[in-house]
């Protein structure tokens, strides 16, 4: 440890004084051991030889927002309106009067308290 403190010393000023802007042995030093503890702290990422696995996860199905969005679409539909496509049960794309519209239904959270 003393000897790679003692290294870094020598190099520091040697750097200094080639930049112009001597140091003295002291600034140097504590450089020096300011350098080593930043090393010392320093964490090292190694990439791994094998992919990790992703998580498969399998998306909820909400049969209320569901049950609702289809009760929408119906009554779309006696109203004469063109259905364009629904999207699992978050939307509904229609026509309506030669004119385009999208309904998308958002279930929030409940409150904190």
């Amino acid at each position: 440890m003393e000897e790679k403190l003692e290294k870094l010393i020598a190099t520091i000023m040697k750097e200094a004084e080639a930049d112009g802007e001597p140091v003295t042995r002291e600034e140097a030093q504590e450089m020096a051991e300011m350098e080593l503890k930043a090393n010392a702290n320093a964490k090292l990422y190694v990439k791994s030889e094998k992919p990790k696995k992703k998580a498969e996860k399998t998306r909820k199905v909400d049969e209320e927002k569901g049950q609702l969005l289809a009760e929408v679409k119906t009554l779309f539909e006696d109203l004469g309106a063109n259905i364009i496509s629904v999207k699992t049960e978050t939307e509904v794309e229609f026509m309506y009067n030669d004119n385009h519209y999208t309904i998308k239904l958002t279930k929030h959270r409940p409150p904190k308290k």
